[in-house]
């Protein structure tokens, strides 16, 4: 049987997803074939077979889009693919055997990047399942204090080990979080947005229904307590803010959230060491008597980046290996370094792209659909914060906290519940054109 022929804007959102990914998919293995030359003076043997792989795996993801979810945005998926292609490039660059692994999260990732959009036809069957959902989702968030099972790696208990298998939960608790917030919030959101009382010149609702904002604070400062996170405390409580703003259009919980923010920070700096490490790192990261130790990552992530200048130093013939972690924490000083100015431009650009992209869809849903709306502002705010917090980290922008680069940095539990946000992005974007504004 036959598919469905495609209405003419579906066709002509898919044709033009289907060149993007072509593109994408050259640049990324153009990458690959130049780090080889770069380092070994020839394209790599398994160039060949990585682009066969790569173009039968995106091929793949977007004919279940093109059949699932034929009014999506078309820039959505060729977008991760060529960031996905390019920290490939850095990590195989970095580490081979990580490189491999990383192609094997990658399938894995297209493979529930595939099931999701089969499963989930309307992104609004999520919202029947609010506090299942949420609470999975904090389950998730708090697994790693689980004695047993929880393990601490370089001062934040972040992982789970479940035999041979090791990963960090908070990785698909923050896309539960995020729909769970969409829901709770949408119903809510006409209580939240009334002022009954006031704090000076700060107008509020009722104190009971301040109670999520005081509980996501909470659960925040629990994340920083308990797994000495700082990096996903900062992500949640400032996703659970900006949805709640976006929610009910109320600058007041901004200022709120921005309250909240710095007397949680000053009690985590006067309570842990770790931070205070953090924050005198990033203050002196250049001063001879922390240069050879606390802050040796720091300032060869500054020396990469300074290096790399305009132009960068070509693939493969930087120094990126001298930066510890440079594959996790460290990936977008590695591509500065060899890819410059234009390059780490070019990068920040394509996250541009998939957050506007993102908030576009959900200005779309504005009006017809409030819990899409807020999925799909969260779900790009993740993205936001996420990349802000790391590359602000090591341009010593803000403090360093140790969160991976969406698509681009190593590590498979990321890769893949980010493959999870891009199919909900793209469903929410498919309602969203093929129903049209309100």
């Amino acid at each position: 049987m036959s598919a469905p022929a495609l209405e003419p804007d579906a066709r002509a959102r898919r044709n033009t997803e289907l060149g993007l990914l072509i593109l994408a998919v050259l640049l990324a293995v153009g990458a690959y074939a130049l780090v080889g030359l770069g380092l070994e003076g020839r394209v790599p043997a398994g160039v060949a077979g990585y682009g066969l792989l790569l173009a039968a795996g995106y091929v793949g993801a977007h004919l279940v889009v093109r059949y699932l979810a034929p009014h999506a945005d078309p820039v959505f998926l060729p977008a991760a693919t060529l960031l996905t292609g390019l920290g490939f490039a850095v990590i195989w660059r970095l580490d081979q055997d990580l490189a491999v692994a990383q192609t094997s999260w990658l399938l894995f990732g297209l493979l529930l990047f595939a099931a999701t959009l089969f499963v989930i036809r309307d992104h609004r069957q999520l919202d029947a399942y609010t506090y299942t959902i949420g609470l999975l989702g904090i389950a998730l968030l708090l697994l790693p204090i689980l004695p047993g099972i929880g393990q601490e790696v370089r001062g934040a208990r972040l992982w789970v080990d479940l035999g041979p298998l090791r990963f960090q939960p908070a990785e698909i608790g923050k896309v539960l979080i995020v729909i769970f917030l969409a829901s709770y919030l949408n119903a809510r959101k006409e209580l939240l947005a009334v002022a009954t009382r006031r704090l000076g010149p700060i107008a509020l609702p009722e104190p009971k229904h301040l109670a999520p904002l005081l509980l996501a604070w909470g659960l925040s400062l629990m994340i920083l307590f308990l797994q000495k996170d700082l990096g996903s405390s900062l992500l949640f409580f400032g996703l659970f803010v900006v949805m709640l703003w976006v929610a009910t259009a109320r600058g007041a919980y901004l200022l709120m959230g921005l309250l909240l923010f710095s007397a949680g920070s000053f009690l985590a700096y006067q309570t842990f060491g770790h931070v205070q490490d953090r924050v005198t790192i990033w203050l002196h990261a250049l001063d001879p008597q922390y240069l050879q130790a606390e802050s040796f990552q720091v300032a060869q992530s500054l020396f990469a980046l300074g290096t790399g200048g305009i132009a960068g130093t070509g693939l493969g013939q930087g120094h990126p290996d001298f930066i510890p972690d440079a594959h996790t924490d460290f990936v977008f000083s590695a591509v500065g370094e060899e890819l410059g100015l234009l390059g780490s431009t070019a990068l920040l650009m394509l996250f541009v792209i998939l957050v506007a992209r993102g908030f576009r869809a959900a200005v779309a849903r504005s009006d017809a659909d409030g819990f899409g709306q807020l999925l799909a502002a969260g779900l790009a705010t993740i993205l936001a914060l996420q990349s802000f917090v790391i590359i602000g980290g090591v341009t010593r922008l803000i403090p360093l906290t140790g969160i991976t680069l969406p698509f681009v940095s190593y590590g498979g539990s990321s890769l893949v519940a980010n493959f999870v946000l891009l199919a909900l992005l793209i469903r929410v974007s498919a309602t969203a054109s093929k129903e049209g504004p309100a």
